[in-house]
């Protein structure tokens, strides 16, 4: 598992990259300056949340159990808040109206707040049984 959330964690980041370089260079002449921004906002928990897989993916003193919580929670939050932020930042250039769905974003964010709360309970509690 630790592997799986490390090499999530990485591509999260890299993906993060490579859309905040795109948004920088690539889309500043197609949407407008305040849509960059939110776009950029996507971008931001994006990169937080891959660095937060990556030290989730690091330690040893959550269990195995909660981890898998935590993890799902991430890919679920990141994929509904910066995805939908993204979606709606380019709203003008998709043929898919992004506003329909826009409802998934702090839907998304409350999923990464639940991801910070579970790592939180998960610190606390500690790492008492390894194997679940």
């Amino acid at each position: 598992m630790n592997k799986t959330i490390l090499v999530t964690g990485a591509v999260l980041g890299l993906l993060g990259i490579c859309l905040g370089a795109f948004a920088a260079h690539g889309l500043e002449s197609s949407i407008s300056e305040e849509a960059i921004k939110s776009f950029e906002t996507g971008v931001r928990y994006q990169i937080y949340h891959a660095f937060f897989l990556l030290i989730l993916g690091a330690t040893s003193i959550v269990s195995v159990k909660k981890k898998k919580i935590v993890y799902y929670l991430v890919i679920f939050g990141v994929l509904f808040f910066s995805g939908s932020i993204y979606g709606l930042a380019t709203n003008d250039l998709s043929a898919f109206d992004f506003k329909s769905i826009a409802l998934i974003t702090p839907f998304g964010g409350l999923l990464l707040i639940m991801a910070w709360l579970a790592l939180l309970y998960g610190l606390l509690r500690g790492n008492r049984n390894p194997v679940n």
